[in-house]
């Protein structure tokens, strides 16, 4: 390991600082710099920080500094995240930070049957990542116990909590160990993690990068106004053409990803794509993923179940197929590229349809997203008949939410024949 890196200031024994190297990790970011001292000191910590930022890092690191070498059968950390796939990075990720230690780390969660897990907690863990439900499914069977947990980490709490998973999180806090430190990360701040956090944190250290930038810095964004699925279609052609890029591509519902990725195999080949969405088993979801991080595969199409958490370092663009509709979406679509020191674009394809719901975005961003004119040689299709009264149709919706008073063009039209 070279001398004098930039994590040295923090006083971690060699088996860390080596692994940390290994990991190609030279400086810490700013969430790394400020959390990390706050947590070797036994700090509650609430650690605010847009996507991308190192924040799994931030906090592995010093726990794995705490907790040093393998103890008894019992673990003494416990890190909760709200999906299997985040469950799986983080496991792979203290894997490679206590590569020269003989610390044990289980990763439990949903989709596949408990026995292997149970059967490994059994034979002795230090570090539990698990999503809620799953950990409360094991406890309440009597397979794992929680009175010796010494560090309590809640990750991506925003996620955790949109995903309804507070009773869980409040019956975990009514069976873990009273005497324990409490580290709680999200990137998004808003009023349910406020709450929550006045119940999990005593007196924490809070921590806020850049909170009133709601996008990373390090990605650039632009929107095509886009009239029709067919134009989003040959927009999305010609965005490959001039970007080879690893990407990842977001769509709005299964039904989309599907015509997406099916497109996308017809261009570019079987080899070259994969698809997540709610209906893939839990095998076929890590698979994809692996093969979009480890292999050639050059593009993931995915709905929002994969907008969080997935930390894949050169992911050099992401495309909006479809505006999202819950507006925070956007800030952790975008996020999969430009992560740590790397730089990334995104692009987000907006139907007439979505523009209400651009607006709404760029509202939470605080920013306008760079309109960019449709390329000359792109051909702008006939929008089908029924796919404009949709489009309509919604438009109306939207006026209707805002303005109560709005009868609509429908209702205008059907009054007129009357």
């Amino acid at each position: 390991m070279t001398a004098n890196s930039g994590f040295d200031v923090f006083k971690l024994n060699k088996q860390l600082l080596q692994a940390i190297a290994d990991a190609g990790y030279t400086e810490p970011t700013d969430i790394q710099s400020k959390a990390i001292p706050c947590i070797l000191g036994g700090q509650d910590v609430l650690g605010v920080a847009q996507t991308g930022t190192g924040k799994t890092a931030a906090y592995l690191i010093p726990v794995l500094m705490k907790i040093k070498y393998a103890k008894g059968v019992d673990p003494r950390a416990l890190i909760v995240v709200p999906t299997r796939e985040l469950v799986v990075q983080v496991t792979e990720q203290i894997a490679k930070l206590a590569k020269y230690t003989d610390l044990r780390s289980v990763a439990l969660y949903g989709g596949v049957g408990p026995k292997t897990q149970i059967e490994t907690v059994a034979k002795g863990v230090d570090i539990l990542v698990a999503t809620p439900g799953r950990l409360m499914d094991i406890y309440l069977t009597g397979n794992v116990s929680l009175k010796k947990i010494e560090v309590f980490i809640m990750d991506e709490a925003e996620r955790l909590l949109d995903m309804g998973f507070k009773p869980q999180i409040n019956r975990i806090l009514e069976v873990v160990s009273r005497k324990r430190q409490n580290l709680l990360f999200t990137a998004t701040w808003s009023n349910k993690v406020k709450r929550i956090a006045e119940d999990f944190l005593e007196a924490p250290t809070e921590i806020h990068i850049d909170p009133e930038v709601r996008t990373a810095k390090t990605v650039s964004q632009k929107v095509y106004f886009t009239p029709n699925i067919k134009t989003k279609i040959t927009l999305l052609d010609k965005v490959f053409l001039d970007s080879p890029a690893k990407a990842i591509v977001f769509c709005k519902t299964k039904e989309s990803a599907t015509n997406v990725y099916k497109y996308l195999v017809r261009i570019e080949g079987e080899e070259m794509v994969r698809l997540i969405h709610g209906n893939k088993g839990q095998n076929a979801r890590l698979n994809s993923i692996q093969a979009f991080r480890d292999t050639g595969v050059n593009y993931l199409v995915t709905t929002d179940v994969a907008a969080r958490g997935i930390d894949i370092p050169d992911v050099g663009l992401v495309v909006n197929f479809d505006v999202p509709l819950v507006y925070e979406d956007y800030v952790h679509r975008i996020g999969r590229t430009g992560r740590i020191f790397n730089t990334g674009a995104s692009i987000t394809f907006c139907a007439p349809q979505d523009e209400y719901h651009l607006r709404k975005i760029e509202k939470l961003i605080g920013e306008k997203v760079p309109v960019e004119e449709l390329p000359e040689d792109i051909r702008i299709a006939e929008t089908p008949f029924e796919e404009r009264q949709a489009q309509l149709r919604e438009i109306d919706m939207q006026r209707k939410k805002d303005d109560p008073s709005f009868r609509g063009a429908f209702h205008d039209k059907k009054r007129k024949k009357n």
